[in-house]
C-alpha cells in the first residue's frame, strides 16, 4: 500500500513536471479541452438562467401561484380539431359565477376578473400602438403582485361605478409624460378621457416583447369601452405553493357545481395555471439542453484527439527515459500508469481553465444581458467528468505505446 501510493505520487509529480516542461505546447494541447468545458458549463448556465428568466418573468406577469378561469384556453398547444371542439362546448365566464367562486372559495387567497383587449393611442401629438388594455377587478393588484411606483390602484367603488380611471405602464409614462408626472392627467382610450391615479414598476421586455405597453382600467368601464357583452377570465391566487394544487381542485368542483356539470361530463371551462406554465418551461429548456449538450460535448472528443497526439509525441522524445526506467525496474503496467496519469492530469488542467473561463464569461453575459447565468453542479460535474474520461481515453494508446517499448531497443535510440 505505501509502495503504490509513492509510486503514484511520483508518477503525478512526474506528469506535472513533463507538462510545465512544455508550457506553449501544454496550453495549445489544452486549447480544446478547455473550449470543450467552457461550452458545456455556459450551455448549463445559459439554459438553467433561461429558465429562472422565464420563470420570474412569468411570475412579474401573472403573478406567484396564481390560476387563470377561462371560456377556452391551454398551456400546451391545441390542435384546430381540439379548439373547435372547446369553443363549442365550453360556455362564457360571468359575474354569477366569479361572485359565486369569490365567496365559495375557501382556499383562495385572492378572486377577481379581467379581459384584454388592444387599442393604438394617441396623445398631444405622440402616438403609441398597439397597447394592450387590460379591463380588471380592485382584487387585480394583490393577485399579480403588482408594485405601484406611484399613485393607487383602483379600488372596488371605481370598478362598481365603471369610473374612467386608469393604472399605466412604464411605456405609457415614458412615451406621453417623459418630463412629467402624469398622476392625475387625461389619457383618451378609444376617444374616452381616462384619469391616470397610478403607475406600474417597469417590467422590461421579454424575448424582445415590452411587457410595460399596458392600461389597468376597471373592468365595468372596459366592457362599455369595448362593447363587450359577456364573457371574460376569472383570476385568483393561492397563499402559498404547497396549497395551489389544492386550491385548483377546489376551482375547478366550484365552477362544475355551478355549471350543474355530472362526475361523466367534461369541463366546460378552461383553467390555466403558474404550475402548468412552470411544466412547461421546464420541459422547453430541458428539450434544448439535450440537443444543445451532446454538441457541445464533441468539442471535448476534438480536444481528446488532440491529448493523444501530443502524448505520442512525448512518448517518442522520452524513449529513453522510458527504457532507462524499464532497465532498472519499472513494470509495464507501471509505465502505463505513468502516460496514463499525465494525460489525465493534462486533461483535468484543461477542465480547471475550462471553468474558470465559462465563469468569467458567464459574469459578463449576465452584466450586459437580462438573463442570469446560473453555473449548476451537474453541468460542472459532467464537464469535469467527459474531460477526465476523455484524458484516460485517448491516453491509453499512447502509454500502451510506451509500456511495450524494448528496453534495450528504446536506449539505443538516444
Amino acid at each position: 500500500m505505501r509502495t503504490a501510493f509513492f509510486f503514484y505520487f511520483d508518477a503525478t509529480r512526474i506528469a506535472f513536471q513533463s507538462i510545465f516542461a512544455h508550457k506553449l505546447r501544454s496550453f495549445l494541447t489544452l486549447i480544446g479541452i478547455i473550449i470543450g468545458v467552457a461550452s458545456v458549463v455556459l450551455v448549463g448556465a445559459a439554459i438553467s438562467g433561461l429558465n429562472t428568466y422565464v420563470l420570474h418573468i412569468v411570475t412579474k406577469q401573472l403573478g406567484a401561484n396564481t390560476f387563470y378561469v377561462t371560456r377556452v384556453g391551454s398551456v400546451g398547444r391545441l390542435t384546430d380539431e381540439e379548439w373547435d371542439k372547446m369553443v363549442r362546448r365550453n360556455k362564457k365566464i360571468e359575474w354569477p359565477e366569479m361572485r359565486f367562486v369569490k365567496s365559495a372559495c375557501q382556499s383562495c387567497e385572492e378572486v377577481g376578473a379581467e379581459q384584454f383587449d388592444r387599442s393604438d393611442l394617441k396623445h398631444e401629438g405622440e402616438e403609441l400602438f398597439g397597447t394592450q388594455i387590460i379591463g380588471a377587478t380592485s382584487e387585480m393588484a394583490d393577485i399579480k403582485s403588482m408594485t405601484i411606483v406611484e399613485g393607487r390602484f383602483f379600488t372596488q367603488y371605481e370598478v362598481d361605478h365603471a369610473n374612467y380611471v386608469c393604472v399605466i405602464g412604464n411605456d405609457i409614462k415614458e412615451k406621453f409624460f417623459p418630463l412629467s408626472d402624469p398622476i392625475g392627467k387625461t389619457l383618451r382610450i378609444k376617444e374616452a378621457p381616462f384619469t391616470i391615479i397610478g403607475i406600474e414598476e417597469k417590467l422590461g421586455s421579454m424575448f424582445g416583447s415590452s411587457m410595460d405597453n399596458k392600461i389597468y382600467i376597471p373592468l365595468t368601464a372596459h366592457r362599455h369601452l369595448f362593447e363587450r357583452a359577456g364573457g371574460f377570465g376569472i383570476r385568483g391566487s393561492a397563499p402559498s405553493r404547497e396549497e395551489f394544487p389544492g386550491v385548483i381542485d377546489e376551482v375547478r368542483m366550484l365552477m362544475r357545481a355551478f355549471r350543474g356539470l355530472t362526475p361523466e361530463k367534461e369541463d366546460t371551462f378552461a383553467i390555466l395555471d403558474t404550475a402548468a406554465l412552470d411544466t412547461q418551461v421546464g420541459q422547453f429548456t430541458g428539450a434544448i439542453a439535450m440537443v444543445v449538450t451532446p454538441i457541445t460535448l464533441i468539442s471535448l472528443v476534438v480536444g481528446g484527439i488532440v491529448v493523444m497526439n501530443i502524448m505520442l509525441v512525448s512518448v517518442t522524445e522520452r524513449t529513453f527515459e522510458i527504457g532507462l526506467r524499464k532497465a532498472v525496474g519499472a513494470r509495464s503496467k507501471q509505465i502505463l500508469a505513468q502516460f496514463l496519469i499525465e494525460s489525465s492530469a493534462l486533461a483535468a488542467l484543461g477542465g480547471l481553465f475550462g471553468l474558470i473561463l465559462a465563469a468569467a464569461l458567464s459574469w459578463v453575459i449576465s452584466v450586459t444581458t437580462p438573463i442570469p447565468m446560473t453555473i449548476t453542479v451537474p453541468y460542472v460535474l459532467l464537464s469535469l467528468l467527459v474531460s477526465g474520461s476523455i484524458g484516460m481515453i485517448f491516453g491509453i494508446y499512447p502509454a500502451y505505446k510506451a509500456s511495450k517499448l524494448d528496453p534495450i531497443i528504446a536506449l539505443t535510440k538516444n
